[in-house]
């Protein structure tokens, strides 16, 4: 179970119609899901035969609507959970109580490129193999490879550190993201990591990388790309 539970409030204390009017206040008409038929798209992630199906979702396309929905979360005490492209196999992106999920499939941005210091940023649903065709025609490549990386979204890479068949050359996710900008339960948006590989600080990057949503949502991600 990797629900973030922000209060103590209980499923049947959460008031759904208010939460959904809330949301549609400060997200886009088409970025809410709530009716049953289309929830049944994201009650289960590659494991196909393990299905929660939620009570309510949103789909942000900005940091700032990613921000919006986790303050109204925390103001309310509904848990939440975040989903990527929804190709894992651990259930970190299924909602096994009720509660919020929050899907970054259409933050699909390539917010830029730097060759110069080997880096390229982009947003959490971006998809893996999107990042090595976006630079190998400079001869530049990203080097972690899941085996669902023509499917998988970095966002949902930097929450299980992922791996790949490269990973005991190159290592795993953590070894190639250089800085994340996260938007915190309570809907704060904070940077961790910094430019460099070996930043002069407390590797909080390091311990966001692999927690599976339950510290926050990335949605910018910076990776070194080799």
């Amino acid at each position: 179970m990797n629900e973030l539970f922000i209060s103590v409030a209980t499923a049947s204390a959460i008031d759904w119609p208010a939460l959904e009017k809330a949301l549609r206040q400060v997200l886009p008409p088409r970025a809410v899901v709530s009716k049953a038929q289309e929830l049944l798209s994201y009650d289960c992630d590659g494991l196909t035969m393990d299905r929660h199906q939620p009570p309510l979702a949103v789909l942000p396309d900005s940091t700032e609507q990613v921000a919006a929905v986790l303050k109204l979360c925390h103001e309310q005490g509904v848990p939440f959970v975040a989903r990527g492209s929804g190709t894992g196999l651990s259930g970190g992106a299924l909602v096994e109580q009720e509660a919020l999920l929050v899907i970054t499939s259409r933050m699909r941005q390539v917010l830029s490129i730097d060759l110069n210091n080997q880096t390229i940023r982009v947003q959490p649903g971006v998809i893996n193999s999107w990042v090595t065709r976006a630079v190998s025609g400079d001869g530049f490549y990203y080097a972690p490879d899941p085996s669902s990386q023509i499917a998988c979204s970095v966002g949902g890479n930097v929450a299980e550190n992922s791996g790949g068949v490269h990973c005991l050359k190159y290592g795993v996710t953590s070894n190639h993201v250089l800085e994340l900008e996260v938007v915190l339960p309570d809907g704060t948006v904070t940077t961790l990591g910094g430019p460099l590989a070996e930043m002069p600080a407390l590797d909080l990057r390091g311990v966001f990388i692999g927690s599976e949503g339950t510290l926050g949502i990335a949605t910018a991600i910076t990776l070194r790309l080799l």
